[in-house]
């Protein structure tokens, strides 16, 4: 009975910690470069531990050099230690980071570093990396 009551506080705990909000709130107003071309787009859906989910995730490629843009329209709850993958599937095992969620409401561009194979990368991902907790996922469809 100890032990059972040991797991559950400790799952609580797990579940509250990557509720505690401390990513921006802030509607940045980020566009895609202009004159970019639409690659990809998808709905974000939600994850296990996300809430309040809402808008698109879309891939622009403009001179060489490509884009994830999240739509104004996007919102996912707020937790601690919130990035941004592009990932071969929903759960984030074999993933491209693009760095810290910038905000948890509004348009927002990351750039990537080189080009991704998008026949492979087909998921834009919101993941909690410090939990190992995915809060949302759209599947990225060529256009």
């Amino acid at each position: 009975m100890m032990k059972k009551l040991i797991l559950i506080l400790a799952a609580g705990f797990f579940l509250q910690s990557c509720i505690r909000e401390n990513t921006s709130t802030e509607d940045l107003m980020e566009m895609a470069p202009e004159n970019s071309k639409l690659i990809s787009s998808g709905e974000f859906m939600k994850g296990p531990y996300g809430n309040n989910i809402g808008g698109k995730a879309e891939i622009y490629e403009k001179d060489g050099v490509y884009t994830l843009a999240f739509d104004k329209d996007f919102s996912v709850s707020n937790g601690p230690d919130l990035y941004v993958y592009v990932s071969t599937e929903q759960q984030p095992n074999n993933f491209i980071s693009l760095g810290k969620l910038k905000s948890v409401n509004g348009g927002q561009v990351y750039t990537f570093a080189t080009k991704p194979d998008l026949d492979a990368y087909k998921y834009a991902v919101v993941h909690c990396q410090q939990y190992n907790h995915m809060f949302s996922y759209a599947l990225l469809q060529k256009k």
